[in-house]
């Protein structure tokens, strides 16, 4: 059974070597474990997608929810799915310098990222349209 979960939360540390390490670890865990997604980080919030097997999600989000780099986590979605919309990536990242901020302004009511404001449906419309017109780094 697949599954796709999202999620945001709040960087405890936004160096960029912080969110580097958060992709990094992943990117190295996903793959064996079938997860595969997408994560939005900008103004110290995270945005993520995951998708895979309902166990192995439920069990990556646990991790997240404890993990010390996390603050306010937030559960967006939860959702069975018949097919992985982001299966392209172990973990893809949207490179947030280079999407047109118009995308963010179209779902909030300013131009900047902010999951908390909108509803899960709002946030995984908007995830999907970054993704369509940004740069992914990290395709696998």
């Amino acid at each position: 059974m697949l599954v796709r979960l999202l999620y945001c939360s709040r960087a405890v540390d936004a160096s960029p070597e912080a969110i580097e390490s958060i992709l990094s670890k992943a990117r190295e865990h996903n793959p064996a474990t079938g997860i595969t997604g997408i994560l939005c980080y900008g103004g110290g919030i995270f945005l993520q997608a995951i998708e895979g097997g309902r166990m192995q999600v439920s069990e990556l989000f646990g991790h997240i929810v404890k993990d010390a780099r996390h603050k306010d986590v937030a559960l967006l979605k939860y959702q069975e799915i018949s097919e992985r919309r982001f299966g392209g990536w172990s973990m893809g990242q949207v490179n947030m310098s280079k999407i047109n901020h118009s995308i963010l302004l179209k779902y909030s009511e300013k131009p900047e990222l902010d999951p908390y404001g909108v509803s899960g449906d709002v946030s995984l419309a908007m995830l999907e349209d970054l993704m369509a017109t940004a740069n992914i780094c990290g395709r696998i």
